[in-house]
């Protein structure tokens, strides 16, 4: 469903909506349940048609984080080899790597896949619970700023899979017996999922009902020029745009801005150094294995083709596509939009559009290499016949990942229509 454009608005607030990737103000419309309200110009989705049952919100995030706990501190799987066996919790993971002198790559580990979701988590059901009660909780606005935040980040779904290939690399040298903590891994993917669907601007909006209503209009200067609205990305809330230099959102604060300052700049900085990392991180080993056969450095490249030679084809060619392709064309689809961007470019807006979007929507997915490292160096530690430790390409690619995931947060989707406006004479946010 197509939401209703608005261009030059008389009204700025709760009937408005601003369209994230290219700006065009929308005004609501009523949308039935499964149903999704399309931004007539980029159809980007703007809201779904969720109900806002607080009741459920409650329900479904206090039973995920019940079933977090449980991922976190039951093991994963039980390694067996000759009669010697360990096992795994994610925490152990994490404190190996921390052991093994890579403590950005485990911090990095640590905030993905536990710190963010349990974030995500502790904040959506603290708000929901106390908004059930009928009022709206100290730090409200922050907490649900830190829900938007933490689901840029989290990626458990990422782990999961990671999971399951470091196993299935695992089971060609021992036994592995799986663990509690395996089955609440997956059962927690899948819950997220839902969770991630509810949207906390409805929270927004039950907050200001709860606390006394919604905010007054803004009132502009007398005399002031007309100038197009400005739109809070945290809450959604658009707002007069009064003139000031650094003016704030009237509802959560967040400091408004009509395009990120300096999108491009940083962009191109962040993909630079991106691409330097990135010739270490295929080159240098990302594991080391030292075994009774013998001493062997594994990079991404014989990670591919162990698996393709163990009659895992396909395994190795989601790790092709997770760690070799998608960070090529994270590099190459963000260095286009920058550039075509930068030179104001009118071509094809709708389809780099689309492109950025796929950007955003890969990025984590690379990160699945070093996952599986995580949880093979944290099982593979058999003094006496096998120990595998993470390697300096391990780093070098993990900071690709979060290199590439910042470019992609920094630069700015709305830049891309500002020449078309220009063309066809139309004001948006």
């Amino acid at each position: 469903m197509l939401a209703g454009p608005c261009l030059l608005p008389t009204v700025y607030r709760y009937d408005l909506i601003s369209c994230h990737d290219c700006g065009v103000l929308h005004r609501r419309r009523p949308v039935g349940a499964r149903e999704k309200a399309r931004c007539v110009r980029c159809r980007s989705v703007l809201y779904r048609g969720v109900p806002p049952d607080l009741d459920r919100i409650a329900a479904v995030t206090l039973a995920t984080l019940f079933v977090f706990l449980i991922a976190q501190f039951f093991p994963i799987v039980e390694m067996e080899m000759h009669g010697s066996s360990i096992s795994a919790t994610l925490f152990d993971a994490i404190r190996t790597l921390w052991m093994e002198d890579m403590r950005a790559v485990a911090v990095s580990v640590f905030l993905f896949t536990i710190v963010f979701p349990v974030i995500e988590l502790g904040a959506l059901l603290y708000v929901s619970l106390a908004l059930r009660a009928g009022y709206r909780p100290p730090g409200f606005h922050r907490l649900l700023r830190a829900v938007r935040k933490a689901r840029q980040w989290g990626m458990t779904e990422v782990l999961m899979m990671g999971i399951l290939i470091a196993m299935i690399k695992l089971t060609s040298v021992a036994t592995l017996v799986f663990h509690a903590g395996l089955f609440a891994f997956g059962a927690l993917t899948l819950m997220l999922t839902v969770v991630t669907s509810f949207d906390p601007r409805v929270l927004w909006d039950i907050g200001d009902r709860v606390a006394g209503g919604r905010l007054p209009a803004p009132e502009l200067p007398a005399g002031a020029p007309a100038r197009p609205p400005l739109a809070c990305h945290a809450c959604g809330l658009v707002a007069a745009d009064s003139g000031r230099r650094h003016q704030h959102c009237a509802r959560c604060g967040t400091t408004l801005h009509r395009r990120y300052p300096d999108s491009i700049a940083r962009t191109w900085a962040l993909l630079l150094a991106a691409a330097i990392l990135y010739i270490p991180a295929n080159t240098l080993p990302m594991m080391y294995t030292d075994a009774l056969s013998g001493d062997t450095q594994d990079t991404i490249i014989s990670g591919v083709i162990y698996f393709w030679d163990t009659d895992a084809p396909v395994l190795a060619v989601i790790i092709f596509i997770a760690s070799i392709v998608v960070p090529v064309l994270k590099l190459a689809a963000l260095s286009l939009l920058a550039y075509t961007t930068q030179r104001g470019s009118r071509w094809r807006p709708y389809q780099r559009t689309v492109l950025y979007r796929m950007v955003e929507f890969i990025g984590r997915w690379s990160m699945l290499d070093i996952f599986v490292i995580t949880l093979t160096v944290a099982l593979v530690r058999f003094n006496s016949m096998a120990v595998m430790t993470p390697g300096p390409g391990a780093l070098a690619f993990c900071a690709v990942v979060v290199l590439t995931m910042l470019a992609a947060l920094e630069f700015d989707p709305r830049l891309i229509w500002d020449h078309e406006e220009e063309k066809s004479g139309e004001q948006h946010v």
